[in-house]
């Protein structure tokens, strides 16, 4: 007997798919229908008689991720719950497949259910998430659908799904995060319009109703007054203004339900708006730029703090150091490059010296050159192609960056710097200056000459002596 899932000749023709759930708990395998008032989900046997009631999803990937992340997140209690996501024409089939893998399991039978399994790395959400902003979603979820969206009160904006679109800003959005640029909005009051420039972030009321949160530029930041709760001290007015980071974890309040919450706080450099970040949204890589961190590094990362990592490898392949600490508004560790770390001002210079240029170690006697100031002559460098070159390479101290060429930088110097015989020469004829035995001749100079070298020369030099004297004569 043949299988549905290859015979059916119109499995190219479905454009929807249907969920399938079993609960770890009752061992079943069941189809979705919905969510029921309480939130409970409610689900029917698999079979022809119940088919009409089936949930159907569209088939189309980021509108399916859309639709299930929301959909997860209204679950009461998901916990005990794995999705299945079926061809709306095979469901009957592949639910029957599934339930006898659940009853009795098999080697082989695991497969068809990874197959068709929702993986979906997803928290659910804290009701009494202070704001909107403090969630984080996880990558390549959807927080919002497109349908949840009030296009007409957007298009009074000047805001349309096209326009949002054409700007890749729609997709930032329906993810939760707000877009990372600044958008112009109009807004238009009917006596008057209003136009500004203004970070833009969707975000759900109470109600469930998704609206628009437009983030217009201040002034100033709102540092003089207390957040949350929390009142800023002089330091972490400084750090804010310096860096962009308060740099400590502090403990701010619900206003509606008096839950304290550890956070970091940071500010949009675009907009001066003070941002918070829950601490148990901080998500710190296991490794930056080819330096894998340690518990203690990953620690000070995660109290706010700046962290100074060395010997980190950038995009060119060239070793760098630099201070990095996670910002609340972008949700990632930043680099602070134009920063001081006050943990390192201590330091030599000439710690930044790297002992590696291009994937090629130094050896000490290169090195010690190097934190010298002087050239060194560098062999065995590899192009993309694997084909060997070689060069020479300095360091500036002042910029901590590696130069290099291929022809020695001091010998391009000394042709450069003109010989003891003629500096006379070059004073004269290009910077307009004079030496005594030449300075009244009037036509250019030889190389390397010094004094006149022809009777009219001779006479051009001798001729305003002999003028100046008789001008000293009594008549």
């Amino acid at each position: 007997m043949k299988d549905e899932t290859v015979s059916n000749p119109k499995l190219g023709e479905q454009f929807s798919d249907v969920l399938l759930v079993s609960d770890t708990n009752k061992k079943e395998v069941r189809a979705v229908t919905g969510i029921g008032k309480d939130n409970e989900l409610q689900s029917v046997v698999p079979d022809k008689k119940n088919d009409s009631q089936f949930m159907r999803v569209d088939r189309q990937g980021d509108l399916f991720s859309n639709f299930f992340s929301n959909f997860y997140r209204q679950l009461k209690d998901p916990t005990n719950l794995i999705f299945f996501r079926v061809p709306e024409n095979q469901a009957i089939h592949i639910a029957k497949r599934m339930q006898k893998e659940v009853d009795k399991p098999t080697k082989m039978g695991g497969k068809q259910f990874e197959q068709h399994e929702i993986k979906l790395d997803y928290k659910p959400e804290n009701k009494n998430s202070m704001e909107t902003k403090q969630s984080t979603p996880e990558v390549g979820e959807y927080r919002y659908k497109l349908e949840q969206i009030d296009w007409k009160a957007m298009s009074n904006l000047g805001l349309g799904q096209e326009r949002l679109e054409k700007m890749n800003l729609l997709e930032p959005l329906l993810k939760g995060y707000k877009t990372n640029e600044l958008v112009p909005v109009s807004l238009d009051l009917g006596s008057s319009i209003t136009r500004m420039d203004a970070r833009l972030s969707l975000q759900e009321k109470e109600n469930g109703q998704v609206v628009l949160a437009i983030h217009g530029i201040r002034k100033e930041p709102q540092l003089n007054y207390k957040f949350f709760g929390h009142e800023f001290t002089k330091e972490d007015k400084e750090n804010l203004l310096k860096t962009g980071n308060m740099g400590r974890v502090v403990d701010l309040i619900n206003p509606k339900s008096g839950e304290t919450i550890p956070s970091i706080i940071s500010l949009d450099r675009l907009t001066k708006e003070v941002i918070a970040l829950r601490t148990e949204h901080i998500k710190i890589p296991e490794e930056i730029k080819g330096v894998k961190l340690n518990e203690q590094q990953k620690q000070t990362l995660t109290e706010g703090k700046s962290l100074y990592i060395e010997d980190m490898i950038s995009k060119k392949g060239e070793p760098f150091n630099a201070s990095v600490q996670f910002n609340a508004d972008k949700r990632y560790v930043e680099f602070l490059f134009d920063r001081a770390d006050p943990n390192k001002q201590s330091q030599s210079k000439q710690q930044d010296v790297p002992k590696e240029f291009r994937g090629k170690e130094l050896d000490e006697q290169q090195h010690q050159k190097l934190k010298d100031g002087q050239t060194v002559y560098v062999s065995g460098l590899l192009d993309k192609k694997g084909k060997e070159y070689q060069g020479y390479i300095t360091f500036d101290k002042e910029t901590a960056k590696t130069g290099f060429s291929f022809d020695n930088p001091n010998k391009l110097k000394e042709k450069a710097t003109p010989k003891e015989e003629s500096k006379i020469q070059v004073a004269v004829n290009s910077e307009g200056k004079t030496n005594e035995a030449t300075k009244d001749i009037k036509e250019p100079l030889k190389s390397g000459q010094n004094n006149p070298d022809s009777t009219k020369q001779q006479e051009q030099q001798e001729k305003p002596k002999v003028a100046a004297k008789s001008k000293g004569r009594k008549m």
